[in-house]
């Protein structure tokens, strides 16, 4: 059986290696990683200008996973900009909306990562915080620099995300901004100072969402998940 393809949105960002220092799609090289631990084949999807060819993309993949990144435009759940928000990237948000619309249209498996939840929580008509530490009063969920935030995650008891990953987990995060409303999906994980970590869609769809960062950790249950469901539907074609 051939193994299944799973798509991960990726970067566009200045870059530097070896003598080269020009724009580049890049995405930490973790998350390809764990999707081959698990079973699967990645596969980078840049931002692309044609929107349109999302529908012809997703009809060649088995999974998406939308990655992390910059914070989402918040013109698009129609608000003004915090003054903590900034460096969002208009192509990179037209491009994954397209493939969300393109995703949902076929019922493909999706897994949104830290940037990927908020996205899909903003694509389904919801918003955003857009500075956690105004809400929570700490900032352990992304606490700066290059560093990953360490928070403990309770999962709801019966959620697709806690048959993944159980009733409670350690998790490394790096956001400073959450998800305030997300129509259609339910929650299935809070912090305890009650953000929202994960949120998923009721019923077989395999599609859902979390704050933190599973490719980093050695327990990749959610992208193991994802890899089954992927390898369901690519055996089902």
């Amino acid at each position: 059986m051939a193994l299944p393809v799973i798509g991960l949105t990726t970067y566009r960002e200045h870059a530097a290696w070896g003598v080269w220092r020009q724009h580049a799609d890049v995405l930490p090289a973790q998350y390809a990683t764990a999707v081959e631990e698990t079973g699967g084949v990645p596969l980078l999807l840049p931002p692309v200008a044609q929107v349109a060819a999302a529908v012809a993309v997703v009809d060649r993949l088995d999974a998406l996973v939308v990655s992390g990144g910059a914070d989402v435009d918040p013109t698009r759940y129609g608000a003004e900009p915090h003054p903590r928000t900034a460096g969002w990237r208009e192509d990179r948000d037209a491009w994954e909306v397209a493939l969300l619309d393109a995703a949902e249209a076929v019922g493909l498996p999706v897994l949104g990562i830290c940037r990927g939840m908020q996205l899909m929580a903003v694509h389904a008509g919801g918003s955003l915080h857009q500075h956690t530490p105004d809400l929570v009063d700490h900032d352990e969920h992304s606490p700066g620099g290059d560093r990953y935030g360490a928070i403990d995650v309770s999962t709801v008891p019966g959620s697709r995300v806690a048959t993944l990953v159980g009733e409670r987990l350690s998790v490394s995060c790096h956001h400073h901004q959450s998800v305030q409303d997300h129509p259609g999906y339910v929650a299935a994980a809070h912090a305890a100072d009650g953000t929202v970590e994960a949120i998923e869609l009721d019923g077989d769809r395999f599609c859902l969402a979390v704050q933190w960062h599973p490719e980093t950790a050695a327990d990749v249950g959610l992208l193991a998940g994802l890899v089954r469901a992927a390898a369901d539907r690519a055996a089902g074609r």
